[in-house]
């Protein structure tokens, strides 16, 4: 289980909006017969790159046992069900870290293996599994993404300084591994103010990827400019949330290959947890936010943001721009509680994973 795993997690980022889930296919004597993780939408699952790898190596898969990081799907998309090319295969035990969220799933696979006589056990490995897939599940269960907000920060909290500057705060190593999380994400999100004042491209450029993540945009106004760096990066879509209509603004970003999609929420803002619904609904699973302080307080505040991914550098900055617009608090009880994930030395920087606690209890 510890291979498939690993086998899982080279299905980063290529798997979206499908879970990462890795297989590995061994005999009664642990000996491997067959590995493989899912490919990109529309390839094949981990089980059947497994059966093809074991049958490359002319091994005999019948009677092994399949280890696999989620239950074997049940359902038709783009591919058959995994349970019955096991089946078919003639394996005898499987060996699941979790039973798949999936409405379409949920059990029935397991169902179907053991229906057919074939052993199934289901636990080994399953937190570690979950949290890869983090997203995935929080998508079929609460019926919006993972939403991990990024900043780049000093050590006194500031990610600019009062006159706006910020490149670079944090240094090379922890732009590289941004970039990493960016590649990860079902989807990049930012705000109209991020757009007009820094006119970032916000693509990955510093991993590899085997496509560009769709970018959002919460622009109330449709102030966003054609002549955006945003509209550079080839084949990538580019999702523009607004409150208000304006059709001549609308068909100008239309023209630049951009979906506008119309949410009004209150005050003449988007209606943000609406933009997750849909979202949800266009396959993200883990929205990976970079904004300014006042995106990032507004959906602290609305209670959307699930986790912080927060670079510290080893500076002191003094009065500038924070990391979110949620005071001044006039108690310490009031203040936003997180819990430490992980932390971890980036080059000369400090990579802070801190969580809300609770959110991932789904």
């Amino acid at each position: 289980m510890r291979r498939a795993l690993e086998l899982a997690r080279q299905a980063f980022p290529l798997s979206d909006p499908n879970p990462r889930v890795g297989c590995v296919l061994a005999d009664a004597d642990g000996r491997v017969l067959g590995e493989g993780f899912t490919q990109q939408p529309g390839g094949p699952h981990a089980e059947v790159m497994a059966l093809r790898d074991a049958a490359a190596r002319g091994a005999d898969v019948r009677g092994a046992t399949a280890y696999v990081t989620l239950e074997p799907c049940s359902h038709h998309g783009r591919t058959g069900p995994c349970c019955d090319a096991l089946v078919a295969a003639g394996i005898a035990r499987v060996v699941a870290s979790l039973r798949d969220p999936n409405p379409l799933v949920a059990g029935q696979g397991f169902a179907r293996l053991q229906a057919a006589g074939v052993q199934v056990e289901v636990g080994p490995g399953a937190q570690e599994s979950r949290e890869m897939n983090i997203g995935f599940f929080s998508r079929m269960i609460r019926g919006t993404p993972w939403v991990r907000l990024k900043v780049a920060a000093s050590l006194d909290g500031q990610t600019a300084l009062a006159n706006g500057r910020s490149q670079w705060i944090t240094g090379d190593a922890a732009r590289a591994d941004g970039h990493a999380w960016r590649a990860r994400a079902g989807a990049i999100l930012t705000g109209i103010g991020t757009v007009l004042e820094d006119d970032p491209r916000l693509d990955v450029r510093e991993a590899r990827v085997a496509r560009q993540p769709p970018l959002v945009v919460v622009d109330s106004r449709l102030q966003t400019p054609g002549s955006a760096a945003l509209f550079q990066v080839p084949d990538r879509p580019v999702w523009i949330y607004a409150a208000r209509h304006d059709a001549a603004a609308e068909a100008a970003l239309q023209s630049r290959g951009a979906t506008v999609v119309h949410l009004p929420g209150d005050g003449g803002k988007v209606d943000l947890a609406a933009m997750l619904r849909d979202l949800a609904g266009r396959g993200v699973n883990e929205l990976h936010v970079e904004a300014g302080f006042k995106l990032n307080g507004s959906l602290l505040r609305e209670g959307l943001v699930d986790e912080f991914l927060v670079y510290l550098a080893p500076k002191l900055l003094g009065p500038g721009q924070g990391m979110v617009n949620i005071g001044p608090l006039q108690e310490l009880d009031a203040a936003v509680a997180l819990e430490f994930v992980s932390v971890d030395r980036v080059g000369a920087d400090l990579r802070v994973l801190a969580r809300i606690p609770g959110r991932a209890a789904f």
